[in-house]
């Protein structure tokens, strides 16, 4: 029976000599040179990192410039959380074979991190296995499977290796909250190693999941950790337990070790640990004078794609401000035919150039409640939340008039903004607003050239996050 734990649960381990562990890191990453692909399922995986880039393709000419670059990592947005699987089968097959070919041009070892949610949701395991399929076409073999769900800006923890998520001062089950309960993504366990045989329908066992402890991980047992990974063969799963980073880092050097010995691992990863095998630093939150470069005086604008009931009560606090003007999109026209689907668009989109005129920031959003069907199926409801999408990211890919800054709230909703509204082929992320929120600074051959762009995760912040958001952008200097 999982149990919900008090959030002090994470004060009650024994601390870590961090600076320690990162000395011990910075040497295990200066001494090789593999280049890290994350193969980013929704926008919001570079919400740990700043000043890298993302490709919102995976044409060759991008992967080779990704491989070019200094940086050792650099992110391919896939969106393929907003994919049917047999979109995302096609989509995989093609990354994988393009990064192998890139890597052998450039003769740049690599590995691919698949990042995803870090509350269990997307196609899984369907795309880490089409990843594996393709490195060992090339040649390479893959002994296993690094499973990291940590991410902590996000409250997101793995303790005796069930994933919890911070709500409030509790410690909620995965399995217990909405996120389980996703139509096309949903689960029933929160321990890891039997999601991992409930996902994989039984092909992996839970009883034979390599499991990393807070026990080990606190003790910087490098050399225990690091003999757990030799053991691992036939692409066999392997859990991280974590609450903090410095848990991710000590497996991070004790992973090391063991892919100088000739381990090779695939991962399925939130956004935690792609900011640690990086080596990205930290930097402080972003201010308005980081992010808006054109002062036109005019106003920005939030799509609000999203249904979770955090997005609902962080939309409601933010329309409690002065300077902002809400326009409801009603979204459920998608039943209605395109016609006046798309009339419904072009209504919002008048509205909002009109706020935006103002000096005001428009916040567009859709009806609060999730459309559902009698008799509906996954797939069903996968395409209309997409044709829903492609209507929201309308509300920015149909302004004629360029806003302050774009924020968009949810996974899906923020890729179609992103790659579709704003024409976005490559971007710098900049670092995050508030914690786990990126910020991109659009290319030059963006629709609205440098102008920052705020991916909103739907899960991630408190009621007052996305007001916080808002507030910061339109501080007066």
């Amino acid at each position: 029976m999982e149990k919900i734990l008090p959030k002090s649960v994470l004060e009650s381990f024994p601390a870590v000599d961090e600076k320690a562990v990162d000395a011990l890191l910075a040497d295990e990453i200066a001494a090789e040179n593999t280049k890290i692909v994350v193969l980013d399922d929704d926008p919001t995986g570079v919400q740990t990192v700043h000043d890298i880039s993302v490709y919102t393709d995976w044409e060759p000419e991008s992967l080779r410039a990704g491989f070019d670059e200094d940086n050792k990592v650099f992110y391919v947005l896939t969106n393929s959380r907003g994919m049917t699987v047999d979109e995302t089968t096609k989509a995989h097959k093609e990354i994988g074979a393009r990064v192998a070919q890139a890597a052998k041009e450039t003769g740049r070892p690599y590995l691919i991190m698949s990042r995803s949610d870090s509350t269990l949701r997307g196609h899984y395991p369907i795309e880490p296995a089409l990843l594996r399929d393709e490195m060992e076409k090339d040649g390479f073999h893959v002994d296993g499977e690094v499973l990291t769900p940590f991410f902590k800006e996000g409250g997101r923890f793995t303790i005796g290796n069930t994933h919890y998520v911070l709500q409030g001062d509790e410690l909620v089950p995965a399995a217990m909250t909405e996120f389980a309960q996703d139509k096309t993504f949903g689960y029933k366990h929160s321990n890891i190693p039997e999601y991992i045989e409930e996902k994989t329908k039984g092909e992996y066992k839970a009883e034979d999941v390599v499991c990393i402890s807070l026990d080990s991980l606190r003790a910087c047992d490098y050399d225990g950790i690091e003999k757990q990974l030799e053991s691992v063969h036939d692409f066999g799963k392997v859990v991280v337990n974590a609450i903090d980073y410095c848990d991710i880092k000590v497996f991070a050097v004790a992973l090391y070790r063991a892919m100088a010995k000739g381990k090779t691992f695939m991962f399925r990863t939130a956004a935690g640990l792609v900011k640690v095998l990086g080596g990205i630093s930290d930097i402080p939150l972003l201010t308005r004078e980081d992010m808006v470069t054109e002062q036109t005086g005019r106003g920005g604008i939030v799509v609000v794609g999203s249904h979770t009931q955090k997005t609902t009560a962080q939309l409601e606090e933010l329309l409690k401000l002065d300077n902002v003007v809400p326009v409801a999109f009603d979204s459920n026209k998608v039943l209605d035919g395109d016609e006046a689907f798309y009339n419904e668009v072009d209504r919002c989109v008048a509205l909002e150039e009109a706020a935006m005129d103002d000096g005001k920031t428009a916040v567009c959003y859709t009806d609060r409640k999730l459309l559902s069907l009698d008799d509906d199926t996954k797939e069903s409801a996968l395409l209309r939340s997409v044709k829903i999408s492609d209507g929201v990211q309308s509300l920015v890919g149909r302004l004629k008039k360029t806003p302050a800054f774009v924020i968009a709230k949810g996974g899906i909703t923020s890729s179609d903004v992103g790659t579709k509204a704003l024409s976005v082929k490559r971007a710098d992320v900049l670092g995050q607003i508030c914690p786990g929120i990126p910020v991109w600074q659009t290319g030059e051959e963006s629709r609205f050239p440098k102008t920052p762009y705020v991916i909103f995760p739907g899960n991630t912040g408190n009621e007052n996050t996305l007001r916080e958001a808002v507030e910061i952008l339109t501080a007066k200097e």
